[in-house]
């Protein structure tokens, strides 16, 4: 796997990108603060796309039910191997770290 950061200038671009293909797979969404401890914000839920508005300098997480807005990120990170992208960490204006993690959702065995 390989971490890598984004520059800020890539930021739309890439979530536009990459939002086409991440719809239908699940995401937990883990939140980190030294005053916050460590939470976890959303359990494995279907996603619907991130992305990131330059205007209002947020980036948001949509998900079943959940809409887990970033405001003013300071830095962002992906963890991609080859073609897959397995995690997004989001480093916003107080420190706190949003470490969006994907994976595809479970396939179930065909009915007899």
């Amino acid at each position: 796997m390989s971490v890598r950061q984004l520059e800020r200038e890539q930021w739309e671009e890439y979530f536009n990108r990459v939002s086409r293909v991440l719809e239908g797979m699940r995401a937990e969404v883990e939140v980190e603060g030294l005053d916050l401890g460590d939470q976890v914000e959303a359990e494995w839920l279907p996603l619907y796309g991130i992305v990131y508005d330059p205007k209002d300098d947020e980036l948001e997480v949509a998900m079943e039910n959940i809409d887990h807005l970033i405001p003013h990120p300071e830095a962002v990170y992906v963890d991609e191997h080859g073609t897959e992208l397995h995690s997004v960490e989001i480093v916003d204006r107080e420190g706190h770290r949003q470490i969006v993690r994907l994976r595809a959702p479970l396939a179930l065995p065909e009915k007899a």
